[in-house]
């Protein structure tokens, strides 16, 4: 009879972790609650220190660097084939036989383009993510990276070279830190400033505003109140926007056109800034310059909406896309009393018996699903084919639709099984010869999988069908 805490076990690497790899079930199953807060323990854990990956400031004047020299070739290439045109043209008009000779000459052929700069650093980037992942013995902290990358979410469509390195450095040093603190980090890095456009916007009043005449951007204000702290309809209005807007202003990126060497870094330009003090939601700031967005930053991420927020987006994407109310209210209940304190709020999770319903109703978003099959297998994962698999499934690395990020809900990803079956038989095919099914079954699911996934899986009439049938099984994709 198998028992409840290698039930537990399973369950707890679906719901909580990446999905098992050969042997993490059992390795677990003693104490699987124990070895999920020990996890969480584990020096430098969460994070990815690699000398070979740039910052994001780096990247950014790298690809800079790569697109102005790739301009210039151009203009080269442009002015050398003018030059040919007219030298032809003067040939033919000369009755020259070396102008026949140019004209009917063929074309040199095509030598294959390697990959640009911009898209080895994303590459890399994505292997790197790749790679934590795969390594990952449970996979929790992962979880909560891409949980919280995905709440304060940039978009490589806006940030191309950058997102990678702004989940590094925003989050991954965060993420069992304290709320405060990734909050301040995420809203003055440079992604976040390109992305939600801050980096343009200009106090009206500043001396850039009164000399230029451009105006105020609203977006990071906005997006900060309603996505990354307090959640819609929490008490603040458009003045309160407004206001915050205002704060914002000079917060800003140096230009890499200006400065090779530190461009694309955060720096505060107080010529940007509206001057005077500010009142956001009932509270004035003084005019502290950078210091005063700080302040404000610091007061939402202590408001009671901030920890309801929080508390009810971590129950619904771990446990159920409905959160029992008893749980959101313990979560929230720790993020008030321990000022938002992430590896507590963490901790709390782990412990309620109420994120340890049996019943699997949360289906895994697509990159979860797709993480899960790999380690299933214990292969590597190639990072092109991850990114491409990615955007086929609706969930492309790094960029979310909007700056809601990507939902968190099964009415969103319902749609993508279609996909998933036609990635899940592709992946099969390439792995059938070298992974038995039956082992696929005892290590993805073990205790949980159903009699009739057991039969399914038994009665495939190939390795690659059966692999496929268990990767689409219910319990497979949901947690």
């Amino acid at each position: 009879m198998v028992s409840d805490s290698t039930r537990d076990a399973a369950l707890a690497l679906h719901r909580f972790g990446l999905g098992p790899r050969p042997g993490t079930i059992a390795a677990i199953a003693s104490d699987p609650r124990g070895a999920l807060l020990a996890e969480l323990e584990r020096p430098g854990i969460g994070r990815i220190d690699n000398p070979e990956l740039l910052t994001s400031a780096q990247a950014a004047r790298a690809a800079f660097e790569a697109r102005a020299a790739r301009q210039a070739q151009q203009i080269v290439a442009q002015r050398a084939q003018k030059e040919a045109e007219r030298l032809k043209a003067d040939s033919q008009k000369m009755g020259d036989d070396a102008g026949q000779s140019t004209a009917t000459s063929a074309p040199p052929a095509q030598a294959e383009q390697a990959p640009t700069i911009e898209r080895q650093i994303i590459l890399k980037e994505i292997k790197a993510k790749l790679d934590a992942a795969l390594a990952a013995e449970i996979g929790f902290a992962e979880r909560l990276v891409w949980f919280w990358s995905n709440h304060f979410c940039v978009s490589a469509e806006k940030v191309p070279n950058m997102a990678g390195g702004y989940e590094r450095e925003a989050i991954r040093p965060h993420v069992l830190g304290r709320y405060v603190d990734m909050l301040l980090a995420v809203e003055g890095h440079p992604a976040m400033l390109v992305y939600l456009d801050n980096f343009i916007s200009i106090g009206p009043n500043s001396v850039a505003g009164i000399n230029r005449t451009r105006g105020l951007n609203e977006n990071l204000a906005r997006e900060i109140l309603e996505l990354h702290t307090l959640g819609v309809r929490t008490g603040y209005s458009q003045d309160d926007v407004l206001s915050f807007a205002k704060v914002l202003t000079g917060w800003t990126i140096i230009s890499a056109n200006d400065n090779p060497e530190h461009g694309a870094e955060f720096i505060f330009n107080r010529r940007l800034h509206e001057p005077g003090p500010q009142r956001v939601m009932d509270r004035t700031y003084a005019d502290t310059g950078v210091e005063q967005g700080r302040a404000v930053l610091k007061e939402l991420a202590r408001h009671p909406a901030a920890a309801t927020h929080v508390a009810t987006k971590l129950a619904r994407h771990f446990v159920a896309d409905e959160p029992l109310p008893a749980l959101v209210e313990k979560l929230d209940k720790i993020f008030r009393d321990t000022d938002g304190d992430l590896k507590e709020i963490a901790k709390g999770l782990i412990t309620a018996p109420e994120a340890w319903t049996p019943v699997q109703s949360k289906l895994k978003r697509p990159s979860e699903w797709v993480l899960a099959m790999v380690r299933a297998t214990g292969l590597r994962g190639d990072p092109e084919r991850f990114a491409r698999g990615q955007a086929l499934l609706g969930e492309p690395m790094w960029r979310p639709p909007s700056p809601k990020g990507f939902a968190d809900d099964e009415g969103a990803w319902i749609d993508t099984m279609g996909p998933r079956l036609d990635i899940a038989n592709n992946f099969a095919e390439r792995v059938a010869e070298r992974i038995d099914p039956n082992g696929v079954v005892e290590t993805a699911l073990g205790p949980i999988a159903s009699a009739e996934t057991r039969a399914a899986v038994a009665r495939a009439e190939s390795r690659q069908q059966a692999l496929a049938l268990a990767f689409m099984s219910p319990e497979f994709q949901r947690r």
